[in-house]
């Protein structure tokens, strides 16, 4: 449920900020801690109210109404007392005793009336919060269960489990892969017995390579039995099913219906412990779940066989775990058998396509990304529909938005949601960002921990940094299939992720209907029908029809800015304006000089800043007073020198230039001088140590924070770079 997690999203880290201002200086202030206490107390009812919608699988018109209030309130209420903090904070600058912060904060308070009028800003919020708590009771939000309703829907998964041989297409070579392996002890004199798990994305034909494998081998068993699990496990049932399956004696289920979870299991051992058994166990979604059923299957030396299947990596790690396993991971189809599949469903042949179609299908099976739930759905759809290029051409425009709304797309929509909606909160939250990245784009997995942080999605958790915290969600992701792992390095970590079209399409549709990101892209837009204010907005691409709509809208809550590859940035609105901002990236736009960067220096929220891959030759002079940033990208930019003044960014974590191309990887950029003053820095990189001076280099020790040193040494042999060298080491 999409407007639940983006709420989620939202609250926790205003809940986070009220308690650090509870336990901060400005709660001494007279009567503040008191409005503050009322304001978390508050909120704290609803975020429990919100997160216990979270169980709902649909969710009333009502129950999303009050939630889309509660969020964007929560949003209004951060933004006041973030411009709060800052006045009382004076931006950050703070210097000096507690009592010298005390008088100058009770000075400002007193001002504050009159101050941009935030007390009556307060004041109408507080007025709108008791309205949002009033309509809770109002529409009877309190009467709604706390688990959610049992609905009779059709499993999507059950057409893979009966679907005809004659129209699957691509599965022979992986199926006659699995067979041989599961048969090729057979004449062995080890009979041990084998569990092969077949992992991946929702939607790749997980279940019907399995049940394919089923149907070639059962021959060769005494018994076999295949059984779902689903999201929430019964283990009886589960025990149930396969006791049905597997031939018996008459009075040896007698009192089934009685027995306990032990007794199943223990029942099922007995009817398996001679027996050369196959059994297909499918759509395993936790470890808890295998752990729950594996001790029903015996290690009875008969060479029994056992399949599993699950979209989660390290379920299927724990399944094939013992030394007679496999891993299967499961591949997206060639564009051959793509292809194949996808003429076959609308025109019943394999390579027969209209000449005046054939454009139109590379486009839409590129989007099918190989996913074959996706390319039947499609095909499907369109074998309804008239065999004209203009109609093919408005499926492909709008499958985001016809995902809720064509039953043609049901089955898609569901079982790629079933991942979603196993996600917790917080990594839904992070899993809708992704939105603002177009198609087939390469996320680099340390941009985008450095943007949830910089959002305030992430917070420091069991000892762990937000760092670290953030990185577990990125590679929990990939875990559960949600996104697909690139540049796999030497440690078995991904440097980055792509997220498959299809998924693309549902996060998109998701983020928009939340209004957790508004986006400008070629051939999508939902400004123009734009329904409230917008809070992350994601520019790829600009037009004359859109100029006039952004010209319109107000910058003043955007919390993240981001434009990609895009011309004409010049109609965005005036940088000045975003003063909400916590994120602002441009990456790889050349018309950026065309842009007025003036009042970049208002944006006091800012903390990650990157003009990665622009034609920018020399920084803003306002950068030097953003004094909360923590990130600033400059790599793949024309800067060679930075200001003076950068050493005054004392919260700056990471600071990153040069040229990332392997070709010239660094510019000739110097270490600033007085860099010891920056102690919160953990990555520096693209600098030249030669060109930098001794005393740079010398102050480089104080970075006790430092994990990450990234820099180029020339000049070998000469006496100054033998000087530099040394120095340097000794830092180090």
């Amino acid at each position: 449920m999409t407007v639940v997690s983006a709420s989620l999203g939202v609250l926790g880290p205003l809940l986070g900020k009220l308690t650090s201002l509870l336990a901060g200086e400005c709660a001494r202030l007279k009567g503040v801690r008191r409005e503050i206490r009322s304001l978390k107390a508050e909120l704290t009812s609803m975020h429990a109210a919100v997160h216990k919608y979270t169980t709902l699988q649909d969710p009333d018109v009502q129950v999303k109404a009050w939630i889309s209030l509660v969020r964007e309130l929560a949003y209004d209420i951060e933004d006041v007392i973030d411009k709060f903090i800052h006045r009382l904070g004076n931006g950050g600058q703070h210097q000096g005793t507690f009592k010298e912060f005390f008088r100058k904060t009770s000075r400002r308070l007193k001002t504050l009336g009159s101050h941009r009028g935030i007390a009556n800003q307060i004041n109408n919020l507080k007025i709108r919060l008791k309205e949002v708590k009033e309509l809770k009771t109002s529409y009877k939000l309190d009467d709604i269960p706390s688990s959610p309703l049992e609905h009779s829907v059709v499993d999507p998964r059950l057409s893979a489990l009966f679907v005809e041989e004659a129209h699957l297409v691509g599965i022979d070579g992986p199926r006659d892969n699995i067979v041989n392996w599961m048969l090729e002890s057979e004449n062995s004199s080890t009979k041990h017995r084998k569990v092969l798990s077949i992992v991946g994305f929702g939607g790749l034909g997980k279940t019907t390579l399995a049940r394919e494998v089923y149907r070639k081998i059962q021959g060769h068993f005494h018994c076999h039995a295949l059984v779902s699990v689903s999201q929430k496990p019964t283990v009886k049932k589960i025990m149930k099913d396969l006791i049905s399956q597997v031939p018996c004696k008459k009075d040896f289920t007698e009192g089934i219906d009685t027995w306990d979870e032990k007794k199943y299991i223990e029942k099922l051992r007995e009817l398996l412990h001679d027996k050369r058994y196959l059994i297909v166990i499918d759509d395993i979604w936790s470890m808890s779940a295998w752990d729950a059923i594996k001790y029903a299957f015996p290690e009875n030396d008969f060479s029994s066989r056992i399949i599993a299947t699950t979209r989660i990596v390290d379920v299927a790690t724990s399944c094939c775990l013992g030394g007679n396993g496999r891993m299967y991971e499961m591949e997206a189809l060639s564009d051959l058998h793509s292809k194949g599949l996808f003429f076959k469903r609308i025109f019943c042949s394999e390579d027969y396509c209209p000449d005046v179609l054939k454009e139109v299908s590379e486009k839409i099976l590129k989007k099918c990304g190989g996913l074959p739930l996706a390319i039947i759905s499609i095909s499907s759809l369109l074998a309804s529909r008239p065999v004209v290029k203009d109609e093919w051409e408005r499926v492909k425009r709008s499958i985001g938005s016809a995902l809720d709304k064509n039953r043609s797309l049901d089955a898609m929509n569901s079982i790629l949601s079933l991942s979603y909606n196993d996600l917790s909160p917080n990594l839904r939250t992070c899993l809708l960002y992704l939105s603002i990245y177009p198609e087939d784009y390469v996320i680099e997995r340390d941009i985008l921990v450095r943007r949830w942080i910089a959002e305030g999605f992430i917070s420091e958790e069991r000892g762990q940094s937000k760092q670290e915290v953030a990185e577990n969600h990125f590679y929990e992701l990939i875990n559960k299939s949600m996104v697909q792992p690139v540049g796999i390095g030497y440690d078995g970590k991904a440097r980055a992720c792509q997220v498959h079209d299809m998924m693309l399409e549902i996060i998109i549709s998701k983020s928009v209907e939340d209004n957790f990101i508004s986006l400008a892209a070629h051939g999508q837009t939902d400004l123009a029908n734009h329904d409230g204010l917008i809070r992350r907005l994601s520019v790829q691409h600009i037009n004359l029809e859109l100029t006039p709509i952004l010209a319109n809208e107000e910058p003043s809550h955007v919390r993240s800015l981001t434009v990609i590859a895009s011309t004409c940035i010049k109609h965005l609105p005036r940088l000045v304006g975003f003063e909400a901002l916590r994120v602002l990236e441009f990456q790889d736009c050349e018309s950026l000089h065309e842009y007025d960067m003036n009042g970049i220096d208002k944006l006091f929220q800012l903390k990650y800043l990157s003009f990665r891959g622009t034609n920018m030759s020399k920084l803003p002079s306002g950068i030097v007073r953003l004094y909360g940033l923590e990130t600033l990208d400059l790599r793949d930019t024309h800067i060679e020198e930075l200001p003076t003044g950068i050493i005054q960014l004392v919260k700056l974590q990471h600071l990153l230039i040069g040229n990332s191309s392997y070709v010239n990887p660094y510019g000739e950029t110097k270490i600033p001088d007085g860099i010891g003053n920056m102690s919160n820095l953990q990555v520096i990189s693209g600098f030249n140590i030669i060109k930098s001076s001794l005393c740079t280099i010398e102050e480089l020790g104080n970075l006790i924070g430092l994990k990450e040193l990234d820099v180029q040494l020339d000049g070998e042999g000469s006496q100054e770079y033998k000087r530099h060298v040394e120095t340097l080491l000794s830092s180090l």
